[in-house]
């Protein structure tokens, strides 16, 4: 079977989602490749050097410098007629691409995969992470949006595979891309941070979420996360939100401050490889998937911890 991969770039960097995808991919067969963008030549040198990767298609075309799905999702349907499965990242391009990959196949896309179990079987979770669902496709071509946090990395380096340039239909005429507005933070992102730190509802408003969560990440050079609920009453930007309408994230470390558990937030962090959980409801549901449970009062806790650091 011959796998195509979406690689999620920035023109500059393959982002590290796409080594997830990679990971996943080769569990299906020969994986191949697709780099579209714009000036993307060191992408596609990068690409060829992943583990495992036998070819890179690139596309290098002023139509694809921004990735936008309308004219990307036609450039990776044409290349469908020699592959077996598209596969791509379970990220905001991956989502915005894969589904209109699938309907100009005809096919039903299967989203976020956590697990392949043969040719044509996978488990994706439902009801927000609290059953898994292992399904299978009737179709003859397979398209997969994979969640990046189920799969270990492929390394980076060690590929030799071979780069080819392709040719697709170019712009669409459907979409253009108007301009982006990206917050600028020292601190890791999100779904890429070995440490991250969330703050939820109960640190009142936005200048105590700063005083309080933002020493602490600080100290453990960790990304900053969010409970819905706190993003909802202001404290923080959307960006932050972590959880099933959120970001889904798998850090090394997880700290819950003030986060009661609710199960959309949950579905986003438990597979977190070590969840710390600082609530003072001894009840909270946190507590039920946390390694480590503090029950205190986390005005008083979290400075304490912050000045031992």
């Amino acid at each position: 079977m011959k796998t195509l991969v979406l690689v999620e770039h920035d023109n500059a960097v393959v982002k590290d989602a796409t080594l997830s995808a990679v990971t996943a991919a080769s569990q299906l067969g020969e994986v191949h490749l697709l780099v579209a963008g714009k000036g993307c030549g060191a992408v596609a040198e990068a690409a060829a050097k992943i583990a495992g990767v036998g070819k890179v298609h690139v596309a290098d075309d002023a139509a694809y410098e921004n990735m936008l799905a309308e004219n990307v999702a036609p450039l990776a349907a044409d290349l469908m007629g020699h592959h077996d499965a598209f596969v791509a990242p379970a990220t905001t391009t991956g989502k915005n691409i894969a589904p209109r990959v699938a309907a100009l196949l005809d096919v039903m896309q299967i989203s976020e995969v956590i697990g392949i179990e043969g040719d044509k079987t996978f488990t994706r979770p439902i009801y927000a992470g609290n059953a898994i669902a292992t399904v299978q496709s009737s179709d003859a071509k397979l398209v997969l949006t994979v969640r990046g946090t189920a799969f270990d990395k492929a390394a980076s380096e060690g590929g030799s595979g071979t780069v080819e340039a392709v040719s697709g239909p170019g712009d669409a005429g459907l979409s253009s891309f108007v301009g982006s507005e990206l917050a600028k933070s020292e601190r890791p992102e999100l779904t890429s941070a070995k440490v991250i730190v969330s703050g939820g509802r109960a640190l009142k408003d936005a200048a105590t979420f700063e005083d309080i969560i933002v020493p602490l990440a600080d100290k453990l050079g960790a990304g900053v996360g969010a409970s819905r609920a706190a993003v909802d009453a202001g404290y923080v930007p959307n960006d932050y939100q972590v959880g099933q309408t959120g970001k889904i994230v798998a850090p090394e470390v997880y700290i819950a401050v003030g986060i009661s558990g609710a199960i959309q937030h949950l579905a986003g962090m438990k597979d977190s490889k070590t969840i710390i959980a600082i609530n003072k409801d001894e009840d909270a549901p946190i507590f039920q998937v946390a390694d480590i449970g503090l029950v205190g009062d986390l005005f008083k806790v979290v400075p304490e911890l912050t000045g031992k650091l």
